[in-house]
């Protein structure tokens, strides 16, 4: 595959992950009290907002999803701190154990509803707060501008800021960014109506196609 195209399906499946990552959120925020999985300024802010006792937020629910987040983004940094800065055969084993492990809490979550349970509530959290840290980490490292996966203040700033400033500006990734994580969570809370293991099974089977894909395409291209 030549350099141009392997770099439009390396952001068309960063892209595809941040449509996923939109799922994830919006399970977290609306089933796992009101906190996001992938979001961490969103989190810290209600974490602040939950330490002074407002809108009944539970702040050891959000102080728990962010250092999840971090010890998943930590484990990312140190697996990932020899490899090159290309799709590699261990990229592809970061993202598909992400898929593998959001598959594992949408089969515990359909048996064991977290809202029957505050311990499975718990525990979906950390787990997915640490996929979350880790996918957001390794998309850090490959290094695609303007496709976070995530938060995407950056993309919804630079896109206005730029307006009329600059004519090369990558609009259509900023675009697409900020459409796909809205898209996902508004797809994330139509497939919560069904039932939550079935929002978090199509994020889980996002991720695994992103990384065989990304494996078949991209990963053989690179030193392993």
């Amino acid at each position: 595959m030549s350099g141009r195209r392997a770099e439009r399906l390396e952001v068309a499946l960063l892209l595809t992950l941040t449509f996923a990552t939109g799922i994830v959120d919006a399970v977290g925020y609306l089933e796992l009290d009101r906190v996001f999985m992938g979001n961490m300024t969103g989190n810290t802010v209600l974490l602040g907002a939950a330490l002074a006792g407002a809108g009944g937020l539970q702040a050891a629910g959000l102080a728990w999803a962010l250092a999840a987040f971090w010890a998943g983004a930590a484990a990312c940094g140190r697996a990932l701190r020899r490899t090159p800065r290309i799709w590699t055969a261990r990229t592809t084993g970061l993202f598909g154990g992400v898929g593998l492990a959001v598959g594992v809490v949408a089969v515990l979550v359909a048996r064991t509803p977290p809202e029957s349970s505050r311990a499975m509530a718990l525990a979906a959290a950390g787990v997915l707060g640490a996929c979350m840290g880790l996918q957001a980490a390794t998309v850090q490292h490959l290094g695609v501008v303007d496709v976070p996966t995530s938060a995407i203040d950056e993309q919804v700033t630079g896109l206005a800021a730029d307006t009329g400033r600059r004519r090369d500006q990558p609009w259509a990734r900023r675009t697409l960014s900020i459409a796909l994580l809205g898209s996902g969570a508004l797809a994330g809370a139509l497939l919560l109506r069904a039932h939550i293991g079935l929002a978090l099974g199509v994020a889980s089977g996002l991720a695994l196609a992103v990384a065989a894909v990304g494996q078949a395409r991209l990963g053989l291209r690179a030193p392993r």
